[in-house]
């Protein structure tokens, strides 16, 4: 396992699902975790499976949408060796489904937040000539998918983001990346699922979408997430890692 021990990191999302997965996953490797969460109940347990397993954590209820309370808990938890910006949120519908309060909702999560939050943790990294940061985009940052105009939209700029931060700031010594995963079977899918007349069905017809016949699981996003994380990942940044089962071959 790539080792983090003496790493300090922020996961943003990291009540559930993927973000709870990586915040895992780095305390086992042994970095400190701070687990950012606007669910308190969610933070708290993932804290308590962290410490429960022998690691160390810390939880912060954020929203990351509110600028203000970004830059205090950047100023709380210090200077960071890896930041990882998960807390996203989606929509379903085309532009005609999609109202502007929807865009606006996706838009203040996915790319303010990821704004807010690299922009407030960024001078300490710089100072020190160290650091990365990795932001969760999507498939839907890569290529169209449909009945997703609002989620399609914001990711794009996650990739985007991503590459102009690598661009403007890899010479400083801090590396920026970004994972693209397909279908995960997280809590938000399996939620998903139970709208569908046959969920069953609707599983079946999701995973058939990716090429290897199934849905990832967030472990599997959190094991790219903690190679990106790794000094043996000195070489990568401005990246956009394809984790999707290879959906996106297909297109």
């Amino acid at each position: 396992m790539f080792d983090l021990t003496g790493k300090v990191a922020l996961v943003t999302g990291a009540g559930s699902g993927i973000g709870r997965a990586i915040a895992e996953r780095f305390a086992k490797a042994g970095a400190q975790v701070q687990v950012a969460d606007i669910a308190e109940a969610g933070g708290r347990e993932t804290v308590a499976l962290i410490t429960a397993a022998g690691g160390r954590a810390e939880f912060s209820p954020l929203d990351v949408g509110d600028e203000a309370a970004v830059a205090a808990l950047a100023a709380r938890v210090g200077p960071l060796d890896l930041l990882v910006n998960n807390a996203g949120i989606g929509h379903v519908g085309t532009i005609l489904q999609t109202a502007g309060i929807d865009l606006d909702r996706l838009y203040r999560v996915n790319v303010r937040g990821v704004f807010n939050v690299t922009r407030a943790c960024l001078p300490a990294m710089l100072a020190r000539r160290r650091g990365c940061v990795i932001n969760l985009a999507s498939i839907g940052g890569i290529i169209a998918v449909r009945d997703r105009f609002a989620y399609v939209t914001t990711k794009f700029a996650v990739v985007g983001m991503t590459k102009q931060l690598a661009l403007d700031h890899s010479a400083d010594g801090v590396r920026f990346n970004c994972i693209c995963p397909g279908r995960v079977e997280t809590p938000f899918v399996q939620a998903r699922l139970k709208e569908y007349p046959d969920p069953a069905q609707a599983y079946r017809d999701m995973s058939a979408t990716q090429l290897i016949g199934r849905m990832g699981r967030p472990e599997e996003i959190a094991a790219a997430a903690h190679y990106l994380a790794s000094d043996e990942a000195a070489l990568v940044t401005g990246a956009a890692l394809m984790a999707d089962g290879g959906w996106s071959v297909g297109k």
